[in-house]
């Protein structure tokens, strides 16, 4: 066996004497750390709801809203296991609150959204002002506002909690905070937010109640699928997403969380994608209908047939290509506005 090459040798007694000071080498890292293209830890994932939805139930007998604080099963990238994330930036879980229940107030530093799964008729209630859930809704809780959950009707009521807590907890900057009564008194009538701002107007004065989030916390599903119709009957769908559109912020144009875009999108019966990839991770949820998602990683294509109430991630940088024999509907959101932020996000659509 021939002796080790002199320059080898003498690299690592320096490294030895340079762990001490807590130093490292670059050149032994420098590809990993400045890689080629993305190369994302995550791997695509599929949950269905029909394969859920008994291990919620069961969670409803065995635990309270109360005891719990939020009753959520955290869904995991198969990946990030025991990190409770969906990706490396994004969090995701399935909210149960039963009839009767009081998910108690509190607040915290991570801004989160609600979209609504399943049952009507339950309530949050952000910063005075209470908002009924229904299926297709989606729902701002912004940072550091004062929010419950109350059920007070006679079935349960499922959401998608979608949440940046990840991300804070890379700037080591979350905070969080109990109130004092499991319900915050109301101040303002249901509806009182759209009134003032969802009409494409806006208070003379008192404007951004909420910081950086958006003024309007519900958009009821029922305006959204609207909008998706009337974009239906104007233009024809895109070859990459059909027909999507992404919710905004009334007083800006821009997305209604700082950190987390929200999007709405209807394939049509018969459609075949296009394969599209870009930097920041999507988290699916489908509203209406069924249809295929085909993503491509490092390890190869995997298939996902989804249904309505499924849910499933696509990590950075993987190729996704969706298709719909009868035709459907997805919610989806990502962190793009903090990748735009930092002048990073990238998208590629091939043909």
């Amino acid at each position: 066996m021939n002796a080790p090459h002199p320059s080898a040798t003498a690299r690592q007694s320096l490294y030895r004497d340079m762990s001490p000071l807590n130093l490292t080498p670059l050149w032994e890292v420098l590809h990993a750390l400045v890689p080629p293209q993305p190369q994302s830890p995550c791997v695509p994932a599929l949950w269905t709801y029909e394969e859920l939805r008994p291990c919620l139930k069961r969670a409803g007998e065995l635990i309270t809203a109360e005891e719990a604080v939020r009753r959520v099963l955290i869904l995991e990238n198969p990946a990030l296991r025991g990190q409770s994330a969906i990706t490396q930036s994004l969090y995701a879980g399935l909210q149960l609150i039963l009839p009767g229940e009081v998910a108690p107030s509190h607040r915290h530093t991570q801004s989160a959204l609600r979209f609504i799964v399943e049952g009507s008729g339950a309530y949050t209630a952000v910063d005075g002002e209470r908002t009924t859930m229904h299926p297709g809704d989606f729902i701002i809780t912004p940072s550091w506002t004062w929010h419950d959950h109350g059920n007070e009707v006679d079935e349960p009521v499922v959401w998608l909690d979608g949440l940046d807590i990840p991300m804070v907890r890379f700037f080591d900057a979350g905070f969080a905070e109990n109130g004092a009564a499991r319900s915050q008194a109301v101040s303002r009538p249901e509806g009182a937010s759209f009134a003032r701002y969802g009409h494409n107007m806006a208070p003379v004065r008192g404007d951004a109640p909420f910081g950086a989030a958006s003024p309007i916390f519900s958009y009821p599903y029922e305006r959204s699928r609207e909008a998706l119709h009337q974009l239906e009957r104007s233009a024809p769908p895109d070859a990459w997403d059909g027909w999507k559109l992404r919710y905004i912020n009334p007083l800006t144009g821009g997305t209604p969380m700082p950190t987390i875009q929200p999007f709405l999108q209807r394939l049509p019966a018969g459609f075949e994608g296009q394969p599209s990839r870009q930097t920041d991770s999507a988290v699916y949820s489908v509203v209406e209908g069924a249809g295929t998602a085909y993503i491509t990683s490092p390890q190869g294509t995997v298939r996902f047939d989804f249904q309505a109430r499924d849910h499933f991630v696509v990590p950075s940088w993987q190729m996704l290509r969706l298709q719909s024999d009868a035709g459907c509907v997805l919610f989806s959101f990502t962190d793009r506005p903090v990748q735009q932020a930092l002048g990073i996000h990238k998208e590629e659509r091939l043909a």
